[in-house]
């Protein structure tokens, strides 16, 4: 967990804690007639449990983009594994491990759309994952659900370096910018958790 995240859950517990405490406060019906009481009563019953809930669904929805909640369900893990890959040759692990993608959220980095609402189509995506998950039949061949535009590739890669002074990516620039051919024509080497026993793991700092 982040910091950043560890610190809206202590605001959050906090947050509610008063909220509990002011409430208790104000059981006694003689505080509630005086007008301070009244504003205080007016802070604890609404105020502050709107403010709870509204912490709450900002925790959640930032926990939603941590690996730790992407891997959650168990027909996930193995993709999860596949970031420790020791080869370069599957881009998943030499994002992750060469830091290419922020690693606690290596899984939304790569499989949100960089458009305006790509954040909020990912939430829904993954809120009808986790649908299937608990209510539903998790499908025998997990698959995404449209194909890899080249758009989130070219949104990190593109102004890069080592993609501007690549031929191979210079004779294809127009055609990788309209989709007319994929990255992964030639970066086709992907999750394949099938393939990973075969595959030796990384260990950082080994």
């Amino acid at each position: 967990m982040t910091d950043a995240a560890s610190h809206l859950n202590l605001l959050l517990m906090a947050t509610g804690l008063l909220t509990i405490f002011l409430i208790a406060w104000l059981v006694d019906s003689s505080r509630l007639m005086r007008r301070s009481g009244k504003l205080l009563a007016f802070l604890a019953l609404f105020i502050l449990p709107v403010l709870v809930t509204w912490l709450g669904v900002v925790s959640h929805l930032a926990h939603s983009r941590s690996n730790d909640f992407c891997l959650s369900c168990h027909v996930m893990a193995p993709y999860g594994e596949s970031l420790y890959l020791d080869s370069p040759d599957y881009l998943p692990a030499t994002h992750f491990q060469n830091r290419r993608v922020e690693r606690d959220q290596a899984c939304y980095s790569c499989h949100r759309n960089y458009t305006l609402f790509g954040g909020v189509e990912a939430k829904v995506r993954g809120f009808r994952h986790v649908l299937v998950q608990y209510a539903g039949k998790t499908p025998d061949t997990i698959s995404i659900h449209e194909p890899y535009n080249n758009r989130e590739c070219l949104h990190c890669h593109e102004g890069a370096r080592s993609f501007e002074e690549s031929d191979p990516h210079q004779a294809l620039r127009e055609a990788l910018g309209s989709n007319a051919t994929s990255c992964l024509d030639c970066h086709a080497l992907n999750h394949h958790p099938e393939e990973g026993t075969a595959i030796s793991a990384w260990e950082e700092g080994r």
